[in-house]
């Protein structure tokens, strides 16, 4: 069981090496691209500050990093994040239905038959 164990681990250890050194390259190459400024706030980032400004896929795939930069954008972590949330709840907009995610009348009615019982009680 262990040696399972350990080879998930190694496996795990390994995908998170060649996901950072694929974001290493391609953040290196879009902050020699764009000005170090986050595409929805404006804000300006230098020295440590830099790291807080992370590259965002417009077309959300990772593995789609043109060298021109095309498909990237500098964001700053929270408007990153905010970016990447929009992405998800389009997404379950989506898989709602053809209505286009439009809230469907609730069907379930938990005091139906309420008004019956209270007769019967007396009140």
């Amino acid at each position: 069981m262990s040696s399972e164990k350990n080879e998930q681990d190694r496996i795990i250890a390994e995908a998170r090496k060649n996901r950072e050194l694929r974001e290493q390259g391609y953040r290196e190459k879009a902050l020699k691209l764009f000005p170090p400024v986050c595409g929805r706030c404006g804000r300006e980032f230098a020295g440590k500050k830099l790291r807080e400004l992370t590259v965002h896929h417009k077309d959300h795939n990772h593995e789609n990093n043109p060298q021109d930069g095309g498909n990237w954008e500098l964001l700053c972590l929270y408007c990153h994040d905010n970016e990447h949330q929009k992405y998800l709840e389009a997404g379950s907009r989506e898989a709602a239905g053809p209505e286009g995610g439009k809230e469907q009348p609730a069907t379930h009615r938990p005091f139906a038959g309420l008004e019956d019982l209270l007769k019967k009680m007396g009140r």
